[in-house]
């Protein structure tokens, strides 16, 4: 059975600095219930309670699973694996404590922190991709990861691809998984950035479909990608002019997608996201017109 959840990006509340001032923790719990979804995933550490049992009371008292946690590592720096590994553990364990041990530890690039990607999010071309001793730490680092945190905590990894990171486009969705274990290592798919890479994400569902353990449906409108590429936005400035859209307003078929993973019997979480950065407009608003969308096909 799917079952359909939110996550505090939806918010406003990123892993990024951006300008403004998200909602508290309990605002957009209340908020995210009262908009129809049944789960959530944790937002950046610090947002919700990072003691176990306060975590659970908050989440049971509004009536909310809890799914996962972003984690943003540079992968393709060694010297930042010891770190990101330790926040990994933190992570899990807290999730694992709070009696979650079925969510997942989302393992991510450290999106938007280099600045060729960032720059080219949406647009990469070869000469901004990893070379043989970029890949190698990739592979070193994530399996390590994933490795440790399943050992220290039981709770599985899997990875987000992510623009402004340099695990992008399909290809590069392509060479993760090709280094790297399956029986390490998973993969989230997320409708929106596989869609603003370039590619189709009802193809990736064919061509990654072992490996994909969560989904995220997240729109991508066409028109403001291509003002991206045609007026040279980084990735900020796309997402501030809205390239993540409300559902069933881009170029994702999400009717198309559904089937898909209805005909593969996937029994999991849709994690709806949609980066409502503080100014934007309401996220509750925006949030249920979304889950009304889904409902509208089914979903």
């Amino acid at each position: 059975m799917i079952r359909v959840a939110n996550a505090p990006c939806s918010w406003g509340v990123l892993e990024f600095g951006i300008e403004g001032t998200a909602q508290g923790y309990r605002e957009v719990l209340a908020e995210m219930k009262t908009a129809g979804y049944e789960g959530t995933e944790l937002g950046d550490w610090g947002f919700m309670p990072t003691d176990p049992g306060k975590l659970r009371a908050e989440l049971d008292g509004f009536g909310l699973e809890l799914l996962g946690a972003f984690v943003p590592v540079a992968l393709s720096d060694p010297g930042a694996h010891g770190a990101g590994i330790e926040l990994g553990l933190k992570t899990a364990r807290l999730l694992a404590d709070a009696g979650f041990p079925d969510a997942y530890v989302i393992l991510a690039d450290d999106n938007g922190s280099v600045p060729e990607r960032t720059a080219n999010a949406g647009r990469v071309v070869a000469d901004l991709s990893l070379g043989a001793d970029g890949w190698a730490a990739v592979r070193r680092g994530a399996e390590m990861f994933a490795k440790t945190v399943f050992d220290e905590s039981g709770l599985k990894t899997a990875f987000h691809h992510h623009c402004a990171g340099f695990i992008e486009t399909p290809g590069e969705i392509e060479k993760l998984l090709t280094i790297t274990s399956p029986d390490v290592l998973a993969l989230v798919l997320d409708t929106g950035h596989y869609a603003f890479a370039g590619g189709f994400p009802e193809a990736a569902i064919e061509l990654f479909w072992d490996r994909i353990f969560h989904v995220h449906y997240k729109d991508c409108s066409a028109e403001i990608a291509r003002q991206s590429r045609l007026l040279g936005w980084d990735y900020f400035e796309s997402l501030r002019n809205g390239v993540f859209c409300e559902l069933g307003h881009g170029s994702v078929d999400f009717p198309r997608i559904t089937e898909l993973l209805r005909k593969r019997e996937y029994d999991g979480w849709i994690v709806v996201e949609q980066d409502v950065l503080p100014g934007m407009g309401s996220p509750v608003e925006c949030a249920t017109r979304n889950r009304e969308y889904l409902r509208g096909i089914g979903v």
